[in-house]
């Protein structure tokens, strides 16, 4: 009977600790409205039939053409190593309005997309004049592809959204460790709710664009 017990002990410290290995995915919700650092001409517009009433966006007709300025930038605190995929909650008009340069450093290297024009970080936005997710991409000459990035250890990362086209619109951002779902339903992405707004929110400096560039700027010094 003793050993028995034994047993079912060890079975069950087993199961326990195999299934929070395999556990729930990383799940991070955010606004697109409160990113660190919004820099024009991205700004932030009303609509009441976004994530709490507020997407960011270049500011135009989606036939103008793209812009070559504007960006919005995320402190993410990630809490594990290990592969990432990101989705975006957006609506994108017509071919001249789907498009984003995304940057996630430190698995990114610190470039400006916007001046070099590397299509490894163009996100092809899926089309759609209604608010929809869309995983980001790379929109490579061959065609769009399903962006991962790997962190080598747990901390704060610096995501940049940058203009690309103006009128592609952001209303907020999945992240997740779940990097083969390739539907939005397979990946769980949802909208932040008030307590993941309350994370973000006290997440920032009380000047929060002085907070983007400082706390980034340590990090990188952390991990070269």
């Amino acid at each position: 009977m003793k050993y028995r017990t034994i047993l079912l002990l060890a079975i069950l410290t087993a199961f326990v600790f195999g299934s929070a290995k395999l556990g729930a995915e990383v799940e991070i919700a955010l606004e697109a409205e409160l990113a660190q650092d919004i820099v024009d001409p991205m700004i932030i517009t009303d609509d009441k039939n976004a994530s709490d009433g507020k997407f960011i966006w270049m500011e135009g007709a989606p036939v103008a053409g793209g812009g070559g300025a504007g960006h919005a930038d995320f402190i993410i605190n990630i809490p594990e190593a290990g592969k990432y995929a990101l989705w975006g909650h957006v609506i994108a008009w017509d071919g001249n309005s789907d498009s984003f340069w995304v940057t996630w450093q430190p698995a990114d290297p610190d470039e400006n997309a916007q001046a070099t024009q590397n299509t490894q970080f163009r996100w092809g936005v899926g089309q759609g004049a209604e608010w929809h997710w869309d995983r980001i991409n790379h929109w490579l000459d061959g065609g769009t592809f399903d962006r991962e990035w790997k962190f080598n250890k747990a901390g704060e990362t610096f995501l940049r959204i940058a203009v690309r086209e103006d009128a592609t619109m952001l209303d907020a951002i999945f992240v997740t460790t779940n990097v083969k779902a390739t539907a939005a339903d397979q990946a769980n992405v949802r909208l932040p709710t008030d307590r993941d707004r309350k994370i973000q929110i006290e997440g920032l400096a009380v000047d929060a664009k002085g907070k983007a560039a400082t706390t980034w700027g340590s990090l990188k010094q952390a991990y070269q």
